[in-house]
């Protein structure tokens, strides 16, 4: 287990996908943050849901992905609704 899966929301899938889009530390994902860190993960897979970029911002704010604040998901979704949504 590396570094990433040691936050919360990342297990060893979605820690190797933010592997493979360069994303090595936790350092690094707070910097790109959870829009960049999903739109480069949504790139290569292009099935990664709502649901992945409620996880990588549960990381960054070090909580599960459950427990976001109301208008911070509300955010992403509308982010999520506007950029990816099918």
């Amino acid at each position: 287990m590396g570094e990433l899966a040691k936050l919360p929301n990342i297990g060893k899938v979605l820690e190797n996908k933010l592997h493979k889009v360069g994303i090595e530390t936790s350092s690094d994902l707070v910097v790109f943050g959870s829009k960049v860190s999903f739109e480069r993960i949504h790139k290569m897979d292009e099935d990664a849901c709502l649901n992945t970029l409620y996880a990588l911002e549960g990381a960054i704010q070090g909580v599960r992905w459950h427990g976001l604040d109301l208008d911070k998901k509300e955010e992403l979704k509308d982010f999520y609704d506007t950029h990816f949504k099918k």
